[in-house]
């Protein structure tokens, strides 16, 4: 394979287990990016074959056919066909689905055609070999004229095999599967006169399409028009007869390869799916799921969020009692680990949060969720195509936009983009969480519905409703004649590969304590220097009126009360806090609504830092404890309210809050006029929506 690090990519279609061998290949090794220049998601791995040599290898999004219908199908076309793009593979692994082998092999035999290195590996043999059928391997390596390797990751079956394959240098293959007419010959004849080393079926793709070869000589791509005009060479009548003349083929090689049970009773995913995508009980139980998670993310995520806030306070104690007192101390104390700890305690949480979200996956049940929500969706002004981006909203709004990419209808597509910040991820997780706990009494009803939870579920369901009602609006002011149809192919029921699921939960948490760890590092140091100096630096004087408000403080010294009220952070906050106390905000929690702005989680990590600065050095209390003893100034009236909580929780529900998300979304739509729409319909709803919460509970 030569000296340099081999790249191989993983090319198949949807569903077929092309990130179950990436999996169980690559392992921890491996790392989620973008390709360059677009926003279509990535991963890239890493692993040794049985010689000591380490290989790359990439899995490319999922495509049913090399022509491209969406952005991320375009990204496989690019990569196949581009031999300059950073990505081109020196040898192709082509996973097909054995338990639906007619559909995959259409896929499968456009890349043999392209005459790369490539191998050919057998998922889903044990459905075949479960439902009675049988497959001869050795018929279909005769047939295809490449390797066929049947693989099964969950169990571990078939990965030696493949890597002893890679290995050895991988020949392109010689056969044509699918020759062209003799309608085209004369054309191919033509073009390979002066490309004798190309491949018939690439000259054609150069010729029928030659918008997506940019890199290519002009001298060329003119050539080739020029010569496919001649010739009554065109894209969609090429295109026809070409899957036509294959599936031909595909059918005469399944006759003679495959043996199918005809016998075959009901299966039980026949079974389930009539319960589960039923047209009333389908809802009740997706939303008796979506309740068992959420209920769960408070229960189980209880203990180690109690360690993690219990090692936090001790770690603050000991440093205080070992280290100098000073400047140095303080911001150590007060603003890294109070900061960044008030956020790192949710680590459980968004662990747990993944971990649900890839069994629903890998169960297979996200599909039915997909098709269960298309008429939802379609009386919205979208279709099935938008759920999954809607759904990984509930992650991240970053990744939920670039999935929108598979939606091929601009309208739909873009409408989708607008929407899916409104989908409450994980990132207002910390938020609901604190603010859940400090107003919501951890009471259960009928003995085992926790109200905690009824109320994190009220939050994820008041941010779908809201998304469909402003999808509904602006498909009414987005006007386009562009229909679209959406096609789901179900994938049968598995067990989910816990393996998988704890590697997601892995990765999702490093992920978001190494991103957003960073963010809140930077403004929980730059906030802790706002909060402990001000325009006056030195020699605060106390008043009566100042020592009285600083009093009705527990826990608190009168001298850091009028520190922090008189710092830069305490005059900004004042600035804003007539803008926002119709709202039940105070001036500290209006700093944290513009800290958050950066990340959403920061404002957990303002809290933190702001509580910290104001406690003094003596009080090591966690920041909910911190918040749930605060009492307006003059009074003994707790600042967080039933009306106040519910008000900041549905403030956040609504608020983009997130820069990183409007930067997506610039990115996605080339233009600045779709963000800054994102961002002002958002926040406005967010402070009316508030606003009415407020004076209504207050």
């Amino acid at each position: 394979m030569g000296k340099q690090e081999p790249k191989i990519a993983l090319v198949g279609n949807p569903n077929c287990g092309k990130s179950s061998i990436f999996n169980a290949l690559t392992g921890l090794n491996q790392k989620i990016g973008n390709y360059p220049g677009v926003t279509v998601d990535k991963k890239t791995g890493h692993f040794s074959l049985d010689n000591g040599q380490f290989v790359k290898i990439t899995d490319l999004p999922g495509t049913y056919s090399i022509y491209p219908k969406s952005q991320d199908e375009e990204i496989v076309y690019d990569v196949l066909l581009d031999p300059q793009h950073p990505e081109h593979p020196d040898t192709l692994v082509v996973v097909v689905d054995a338990s639906n082998l007619k559909r995959n092999l259409l896929l499968c035999s456009q890349v043999l055609d392209l005459q790369m290195p490539t191998l050919v590996v057998l998922s889903m043999t044990d459905i075949v070999e479960r439902e009675g059928s049988s497959l001869d391997i050795a018929l279909l390596k005769e047939e295809l004229g490449v390797p066929v390797i049947p693989v099964n990751a969950r169990k571990q079956s078939g990965l030696q095999e493949l890597k002893r394959a890679l290995e050895n240098p991988v020949a392109p293959s010689s056969q044509v599967f699918c020759p062209a007419s003799k309608k085209y010959q004369s054309f191919i004849d033509a073009a390979q006169e002066v490309y004798p080393k190309e491949s018939p079926y690439l000259l054609m793709q150069y010729a029928i399409n030659p918008k997506s070869f940019h890199y290519l000589p002009a001298e060329k791509l003119t050539f080739l028009q020029a010569l496919a005009e001649q010739h009554g060479l065109k894209q969609s009548q090429f295109q026809a007869e070409e899957t036509l003349q294959r599936y031909q083929r595909i059918n005469r090689i399944l006759q003679q390869a495959l043996q199918l049970n005809t016998t075959l009773n009901e299966n039980l995913t026949d079974k389930l799916d009539r319960l589960l995508t039923h047209r009333f009980w389908g809802y009740v139980i997706l939303v008796g799921i979506l309740f068992a998670i959420f209920q769960a993310i408070f229960t189980l995520a209880a203990y180690p969020m109690d360690l993690v806030e219990s090692g936090t306070s001790l770690l603050s104690e000991w440093l205080l009692n070992t280290l100098p007192a000073g400047w140095g101390t303080d911001l150590l104390v007060n603003g890294v680990i109070a900061g960044v700890g008030g956020v790192v305690i949710f680590i459980p949480q968004i662990a747990i949060l993944f971990g649900f979200l890839t069994i629903m996956e890998e169960t297979g049940y996200m599909a039915r969720v997909s098709y269960l929500t298309d008429r939802l969706m379609r009386s919205a002004g979208l279709n099935g195509k938008s759920v999954i981006p809607l759904m990984s909203g509930l992650a991240c709004a970053i990744p939920a936009v670039m999935a929108a990419r598979n939606i091929g209808n601009w309208k739909e597509r873009l409408i989708t983009i607008l929407v899916t910040p409104l989908m409450s991820c994980s990132a207002r997780l910390p938020v609901y969480t604190i603010l859940i706990s400090l107003v919501i009494p951890n009471n259960y009803v009928l003995g085992f519905i926790s109200l905690q939870g009824l109320t994190l579920l009220g939050l994820y369901l008041l941010g779908l409703v809201t998304a469909m009602a402003v999808a509904f609006v602006l498909s009414r002011l987005i006007r386009t004649a562009e229909r679209s149809l959406f096609l789901l192919e179900m994938p049968i029921y598995r067990p989910p590969r816990w393996r998988n699921v704890l590697l997601t939960m892995y990765e999702k948490a490093k992920i978001f304590t190494l991103e957003a760890g960073k963010v809140i590092l930077v403004i929980s140091i730059i906030l802790w220097f706002l909060a402990s100096y001000g325009p006056q630096d030195i020699g605060w004087e106390v008043g009566p009126k100042a020592q009285t408000e600083a009093q009705d403080i527990p826990g608190q010294t009168t001298a850091e009360a009028v520190q922090l009220r008189n710092s830069f952070a305490g005059h900004f906050g004042k600035v804003i806090e007539p803008a926002i106390a119709p709202l039940g905000f105070d001036w500290k929690m209006g700093i944290a609504l513009i800290t958050s702005f950066a990340a959403r989680e920061v404002f957990v990590g303002t809290m933190a830092t702001i509580y910290s600065v104001e406690a003094g050095d003596e009080d090591v209390e966690t920041v909910r404890e911190r918040m749930q003893a605060d009492t307006k100034p003059g009074t003994d009236q707790p600042v967080y309210t039933l009306a106040t909580g519910l008000s900041l929780m549905v403030f956040f529900a609504f608020a983009m809050q997130c820069m990183s998300t409007l930067a997506i979304v610039r990115r996605e739509t080339k233009s600045w006029k779709w963000p800054m729409v994102q961002l002002v319909y958002m926040t406005g709803l967010a402070y009316v929506a508030s606003l009415i919460t407020y004076q209504l509970m207050a």
